[in-house]
C-alpha cells in the first residue's frame, strides 16, 4: 500500500516506514502530523481525488534541519563586480507511521 501526498508544494510517494524530507513544517520534533493525500494505492484498489481525501497519512517528526550549502556567484565581466551567496534550505525530516 502506498500513497501520494502533498506537502510543501511538492509531492511524495510514500509508504508506511518512509523516511523522508519536507519542506520545514512547523511543528516540534517527536509530534505527529497529518499529510494530504491525492492518491492511495491498495493493491489493485485505486483511489484518486475525493475518495483519497478520506483516508489520513499520519508521519512522526523526526529533526528539522539545513540542506547542503549552494554557492551563488555572479559577475559582470570587464567591470570588476563580483557577488558571492551561499544559501542552505531548511527541511523537517518525516517518518511514515501509517495509512489509512
Amino acid at each position: 500500500m502506498y500513497a501520494i501526498v502533498k506537502t510543501g508544494g511538492k509531492q511524495y510517494k510514500v509508504e508506511q516506514g518512509t523516511i523522508f524530507k519536507v519542506e520545514k513544517l512547523n511543528a516540534e520534533v517527536g509530534s505527529q502530523v497529518e499529510l494530504e493525500t491525492l492518491l492511495v494505492c491498495d493493491g489493485d484498489n485505486l483511489s484518486v481525488a475525493a475518495d483519497a481525501a478520506k483516508v489520513k497519512v499520519v508521519a512522526t517528526v523526526l529533526e528539522h534541519g539545513k540542506g547542503e550549502k549552494i554557492n551563488i556567484f555572479t559577475y559582470k565581466p570587464k567591470k570588476n563586480i563580483r557577488h558571492r551567496q551561499g544559501h542552505r534550505q531548511p527541511y523537517t525530516k518525516l517518518k511514515v507511521e501509517s495509512i489509512g
